[in-house]
């Protein structure tokens, strides 16, 4: 089982929960495998956002809670912090490169990912493709990453689109 980490913006702050209700299921009809999902859900007016992570999704391959806290912590909080942590943080970010997540995407994600909008992280396997696409038409969800080839990530990004 070959695992794939997609992060799926929305325009909405409710966008990412409409999203897990439809991995829920998927999940129950066997179309796809959530190993483990994090939402981010920024209310307009918020000083910053909330995140979930999705414990009653998790099975064998997942990620924790550590790993959702450090790579939430990176990407929405460390900026308030300023230099006094920059050396930690740039460990911790080296870690992060081991799994694909590298300064690209948390750049993206501090810039994509502000008030008004709505985040899905989401590590799945063996998912029935089409049947998935239906699913997930109607929320018009953007795909931000994914570790993917070159080749799958258009293919997804084509047929999210679609």
């Amino acid at each position: 089982m070959v695992a794939t980490l997609t992060v799926w913006r929305f325009d909405t702050p409710g966008g990412a929960e409409q999203a897990i209700h439809t991995l829920e299921s998927l999940a129950k009809q066997e179309l796809i495998k959530v190993q483990d999902a994090a939402t981010v859900s920024w209310q307009p007016g918020a000083k910053k956002p909330k995140t979930r992570q999705l414990n009653n999704l998790a099975g064998v391959g997942a990620l924790g809670g550590m790993f959702w806290g450090m790579l939430f912590g990176l990407i929405f909080f460390v900026p308030f912090f300023g230099a006094a942590i920059g050396a930690a943080t740039g460990a911790i970010a080296g870690s992060m490169s081991d799994v694909g997540i590298d300064d690209d995407l948390i750049k993206r994600a501090r810039e994509q990912i502000t008030p008004g909008t709505s985040a899905l992280f989401a590590l799945t396997s063996d998912a029935v493709t089409d049947k998935v696409r239906e699913s997930f038409a109607g929320l018009r969800p953007e795909l931000m990453y994914s570790n993917l080839s070159s080749e799958q990530e258009a293919e997804l990004r084509e047929m999210m689109a679609g």
